[in-house]
């Protein structure tokens, strides 16, 4: 079992930054593919960002390309999310998510299903 904890969530004014955190208490970090979501309110959850189990591939949304990063150490159980440039659109609830390789990575790593495990959700709220 794999218990996910966000934390680093807040208010913030539009053009900020915030570090997301989200830490495994599993001992097989390595082995899943983290994700990133979000949902705001009246929407549905969005992918963000994702990376592999090495960290050496990423990918993410159109929206936040070149403003957000993610990145894991896997020494610490923990992946990040640093947001830069943060505007109001970025409102939402930040959930981080694990999987396995129940399907390539490569092909859906947008897709919310493959994800067994997820964190409790970090409220993100950038005021314009």
């Amino acid at each position: 079992q794999v218990q996910l904890v966000e934390s680093g969530g807040g208010l913030v004014q539009a053009g900020g930054s915030l570090r997301l955190s989200c830490t495994s208490s599993g001992r097989t970090f390595s082995a899943y593919y983290m994700g990133w979501f979000r949902q705001a309110p009246g929407k549905e959850r969005e992918f963000v960002t994702a990376i592999s189990r090495n960290g050496g591939t990423t990918y993410y949304a159109d929206s936040v390309k070149g403003r957000f990063t993610i990145s894991r150490d896997n020494a610490k159980n923990t992946v990040y999310l640093q947001m830069n440039s943060l505007k109001p659109e970025d409102t939402a609830v930040y959930y981080c998510a694990a999987r396995g390789t129940v399907s390539t990575f490569s092909a859906s790593y947008y897709d919310p299903r493959p994800y067994a495990y997820w964190g409790q959700g970090t409220q993100v709220t950038v005021s314009s």
